[in-house]
């Protein structure tokens, strides 16, 4: 009787089928390739009540994008968040919407979020608490999903593979979401627990705002200490001639009290000083969210996210995982292979004459098109530049200046 109960309960191991112990495919170029023609999007889905900066409660919507005609039961989530230096911007910004649905394209799950804007006064601490609020708003919407990857599913998502990025403002929020923690790491000045704490009070309490991930473009951290051993990975896309957010070390909000910020470039160097798996795609000679106005930008930040997330997919600790993905391989270019080339016979060598032999030739052969070649690879730490057409000419922001703890957008 024993044996019979031991081999139900080994059935029973083999067929969880439970989110926790779900598994992501990434067969058949998923994830990597557009396996999808179309994409669904959902307007207007409302995922958080918030108070505005007057303290009226406020509806906070989303946009969210899957492939069509997909079957997967659990997948991978990215939420994203606009650019805008907390003061414009919507969740139809033209970036977003781009990398939602391309990405989508390739079976992700993604969702471009509004968060709350305006801060009053307007200074470094109005700012950094504007701040503060928008990374609130990105953590409710990760709740969101969390609570009906739980309950309903209606989206589908996989609660084990939730991501998070943003451009510039939105790139801040990404960055606090994952890396500013705990309470007594933010500023005495900014009060946070006057408006909610690190949480806020979005809804759905008790469920985990930990993202599995970070995309990065064009922002930046206040506190590179904020940023430790165990913390998950990140991806940063930066402009090396940024001149509102800094690629590396500098400062923001130039007319308000100046403050000191980490770009890309030194995240990614803090990040590999205490063993946090990163890439940092370096937009060489470029100005801040370059990608908003060259689309050769725009297909770099994609592809860059795209070979930063896959390796996240399988299961394990995320470190470890893209550590062993982004060890160094030869990128393949083409497939070589012999080919003997006949050689018309020779008549009989006169004197003094050179004799032809048959030869044999290797020519390139390149790949058919359906055919998926390994992506290329980037060791942990390092980084890559992009090197584009000539430069566009950056407009002059019409935005107000920069922020403590986020850029304004372009």
């Amino acid at each position: 009787m024993k044996y019979v109960l031991l081999l139900a309960l080994l059935v029973g191991l083999l067929l969880d089928t439970t989110p926790g112990h779900a598994q992501i495919d990434t067969t058949g170029g998923r994830y990597h390739r557009p396996r999808f023609r179309q994409v669904q999007i959902l307007r207007n889905v409302e995922f958080a009540h918030a108070s505005d900066l007057i303290g009226r409660s406020q509806p906070l919507y989303m946009d969210v994008y899957q492939p069509l005609g997909d079957t997967v039961r659990r997948r991978p989530l990215i939420v994203f968040a606009h650019e805008g230096g907390f003061l414009t911007g919507t969740r139809d910004d033209a970036v977003m919407t781009t990398l939602c649905t391309r990405l989508a394209r390739l079976g992700y799950v993604t969702a471009s979020i509004d968060y709350r804007l305006y801060f009053f006064p307007f200074d470094t601490v109005g700012i950094g608490r504007a701040a503060i609020r928008g990374t609130q708003d990105m953590r409710a919407a990760i709740r969101f999903f969390r609570h009906d990857a739980a309950t309903t599913r209606r989206f589908r998502v996989h609660p084990q593979y939730i991501f998070v990025g943003g451009s510039s403002a939105g790139g801040f929020m990404s960055l606090l979401t994952a890396y500013l923690d705990k309470p007594a790491e933010v500023p005495a000045y900014l009060h946070i627990a006057d408006f909610g704490g690190l949480e806020g009070n979005g809804g759905n309490a008790g469920y985990s705002s930990r993202p599995r991930g970070v995309i990065n473009l064009c922002g930046a951290l206040a506190n590179l200490r904020w940023l430790q051993p165990g913390d998950v990975p990140v991806c940063n896309v930066h402009g090396t001639r940024d001149g509102l957010v800094p690629y590396g070390r500098g400062f923001v909000g130039s007319p308000l009290p100046a403050q000191r910020v980490y770009g890309g470039g030194a995240v990614s160097q803090r990040a590999t000083a205490v063993g946090v798996p990163n890439v940092l795609r370096r937009l060489r000679g470029a100005g801040h969210v370059p990608y908003s106005v060259e689309p050769a930008y725009l297909d770099t930040a994609f592809v860059a996210a795209r070979d930063f997330l896959r390796p996240l997919l399988g299961v394990g600790l995320p470190g470890p995982l893209l550590a062993a993905a982004l060890k160094p391989q030869p990128r393949p270019v083409a497939l070589l292979r012999a080919r003997a080339v006949p050689v018309l016979p020779q008549p009989a060598p006169k004197p003094d004459t050179l004799v032809v032999k048959p030869v044999t030739i290797l020519q390139a052969t390149v790949a058919p098109k359906d055919t998926l070649l390994p992506a290329p690879t980037i060791p942990v730490g390092q980084e890559t530049s992009e090197t584009t057409p000539p430069q566009p000419t950056a407009p002059a922001s019409p935005t107000p200046p920069s922020p403590a703890t986020a850029p304004p957008k372009k």
